[in-house]
């Protein structure tokens, strides 16, 4: 009997095994089933100007670049829409692979470590490498040579990245996933330069008068050279369609002129006389990511509390069979950094069932809360004198009569300073949910930092935000706190 179970297991392993290689084996469909869709969703990290960056445009916010208008070339070249996703540079490939999008336009290489796991187009643009300093430096550092034991940023999994490890060995490396972070720790002396793209340092620089570049003079193979269109592995009918957007973008020398129409909105959305402007002037992206956190805070802690009365119930059960699970879930979940528990939903989990980011976020953040509030609920259920159940009992109560009535509303009193500090903690921690690309307060700021070329005032309004927000609630849950214990208000 063992023996057939056995068998059994390793034939349902073996299925599935082979099951998940199908897609490889099968017909490439990439080109049909974005066609099917209607839209081609691009991945990129829009940072990186003049290659990607956010630029205010009548009032709104948008993605622009020249990797934007190749986007918007090769979309059109296939008959559909174009749908653009920000993310970071880190998170792109993990996305791509999951299928969370179906291209990564980003000035991203095409190295040969990054082709084991994904398919590139042809090299649509070549811009080298230099390196960013603060001017009072700029006549100290000339080369790279003269940063050697010196502590460079670069963004994380670039082009830069290897560089930087290969050719400056003895350097220290601050890896970050956004641009604008490494502005700022090169403005405030965490760092003494940084490696970047040339384009997008000579955009950085033109309209920062804090900043200075010169040429990296870094040896770059072949495969490091020039900035490519990054398609999931096996998609070939996608790759030769990019291919002959590519094709037609260099016959015509479109690329030129989408660099020079780039240059214009950046000159316009964030010039010099974007600095003369106040923090008020971006109200609308503080708002909206203040609305967004608050969103993700509340409809978590709401759906956090279910779960975390059920696992409490399961937890206290005589039966093994229930309580055994209830342990185990929220020992993992305790035991585990949120940030991986929110990539794991988005990108191992999405890759079965396709979650959009802001769901995504919310459900890790619901099951992570669930876990904390069922620990919280538990010690307040057992912080009620046992006494109670047993003359609830004895006046012919059932148990779940007794807990409903008697025990849970002595325990809501015991418990709600600590549900109240979870309420507080889910605001303040939930912005992690920023690096799957959802528009919280932390996502929102560094759209600002970007807009704005200034990393010390948006972090400010972001921390009175915040403060604002659990200050409030704070006095909230203080208020029905004392009404609990029949204070005078």
């Amino acid at each position: 009997m063992k023996k057939r179970i056995l068998a059994i297991i390793f034939t349902i392993f073996l299925t599935s095994i082979f099951s998940t290689s199908l897609p490889v084996l099968a017909a490439d469909e990439s080109v049909e089933n974005i066609k099917s869709k209607g839209t081609l969703v691009v991945g990129t990290s829009a940072d990186f100007p003049p290659y990607e960056f956010h630029a205010t445009i009548d009032g709104k916010d948008n993605i622009v670049g020249m990797d934007i208008s190749i986007a918007e070339k090769i979309a059109e070249d296939l008959g559909v829409e174009l749908e653009v996703q920000d993310i970071g540079f880190d998170s792109l490939l993990p996305a791509l692979e999951v299928g969370k999008v179906d291209i990564i336009v980003a000035g991203m290489s095409a190295t040969n470590e990054r082709r084991e796991s994904v398919d590139f187009s042809d090299v649509y643009y070549i811009g080298g490498q230099n390196i960013v300093v603060r001017p009072s430096d700029n006549e100290i550092y000339t080369s790279k040579g003269d940063l050697n034991a010196k502590k460079i940023g670069v963004q994380t999994g670039s082009i830069q990245e290897s560089l930087a490890k290969d050719q400056m060995p003895e350097s220290s490396i601050m890896s970050l996933s956004k641009i604008t972070d490494l502005i700022l720790a090169l403005k405030t002396n965490k760092i003494e330069a940084i490696i970047m793209e040339k384009p997008s340092a000579m955009a950085y620089v033109a309209n920062d008068k804090d900043l200075a570049t010169f040429d990296g003079g870094f040896i770059l193979e072949e495969d490091e050279q020039g900035a490519a269109v990054a398609v999931k592995k096996g998609s070939s009918n996608l790759v030769e369609a990019i291919n002959q957007s590519i094709s037609t973008i260099n016959e015509n020398n479109l690329t030129e002129d989408y660099l020079k129409e780039a240059g214009q909105l950046l000159k316009e959305s964030q010039g010099p006389q974007e600095q003369t402007k106040t923090m008020f002037n971006y109200w609308n992206y503080f708002a909206k990511g203040t609305g967004y956190t608050i969103l993700i805070s509340v409809v978590s802690v709401f759906f956090g509390s279910i779960l975390g009365i059920i696992l409490s119930l399961m937890r206290m059960s005589e039966r093994k069979i229930v309580r055994i699970p209830a342990i185990a879930y929220v020992e993992f979940v305790r035991g585990t950094p949120m940030m991986i528990q929110i990539m794991f939903i988005y990108f191992a989990v999405g890759y079965l069932i396709n979650i959009p980011a802001l769901a995504s976020g919310i459900i890790a953040v619901s099951l992570n809360s669930g876990a904390y509030i069922c620990e919280i609920i538990r010690s307040g259920l057992n912080s009620v004198d046992k006494g109670q159940t047993e003359a609830a009992r004895s006046l012919g109560m059932s148990k779940q009569t007794a807990m409903r009535y008697i025990i849970f509303p002595q325990a809501l009193k015991n418990i709600w300073p600590a549900l109240g500090n979870e309420f507080i903690t889910v605001i303040k921690e939930s912005s992690i949910v920023s690096i799957i690309g959802v528009s919280d307060l932390i996502f929102q700021t560094k759209i600002v930092t970007s807009l704005s070329y200034r990393g010390i005032a948006p972090l400010a309004v972001t921390m009175v935000i915040y403060f604002m927000l659990t200050f409030s609630l704070t006095k909230l849950l203080n208020y029905y706190e004392r009404k609990m214990n029949h204070d005078q208000i």
